[in-house]
């Protein structure tokens, strides 16, 4: 019972940090750390931004998880601590290496999910877009677009 409680744990802390995405985006991000920030709004290929600090920072929070879960024998801080490790993994595989093609591989993975994501996403670059969001689940607009077309298009 208590790994089945740890995996719960994990799966929801996995989906809590799509919050905690769309909080620190719009109100640290681009609020009073837009400092660190804007550079990523600038796509002028380099390897290595300011912004990259933010994995950093938020990486902590489940290295102490983990840490602690390991150290004290406590599987439920551990799966917390795996759940956002996992969330972190999937946001720089998706984010960074397949939105933004910075290390250049899955380049033709695609579905339609994937295509309403990344044009959220990318649309939330435009300098006039107010648009803010978490990261796994763009407004629902995208969606309805994307899946509305055949199976098989593209979009702009």
């Amino acid at each position: 019972m208590e790994i089945a409680i740890s995996i719960l744990l994990a799966v929801a802390a996995f989906f809590f940090m799509e919050f905690v995405a769309w909080f620190s985006h719009k109100f640290i991000m681009h609020g009073f750390l837009w400092v660190l920030h804007k550079d990523h709004h600038i796509r002028d290929g380099r390897k290595f931004e300011w912004n990259d600090l933010f994995a950093v920072i938020f990486a902590f929070p489940s290295i102490l998880f983990i840490y602690f879960g390991v150290v004290d024998g406590n599987s439920y801080i551990l799966g917390l601590g795996i759940g956002i490790l996992l969330y972190g993994l999937a946001y720089f595989l998706f984010h960074d290496v397949y939105v933004h093609q910075r290390i250049p591989i899955l380049k033709n993975l695609s579905n339609r999910y994937l295509r309403a994501t990344v044009k959220a996403h990318l649309e939330h670059h435009n300098p006039h877009a107010h648009y803010n969001f978490g990261f796994l689940i763009a407004p629902l607009k995208y969606y309805k677009e994307v899946f509305g077309k055949s199976k098989n298009a593209q979009v702009e």
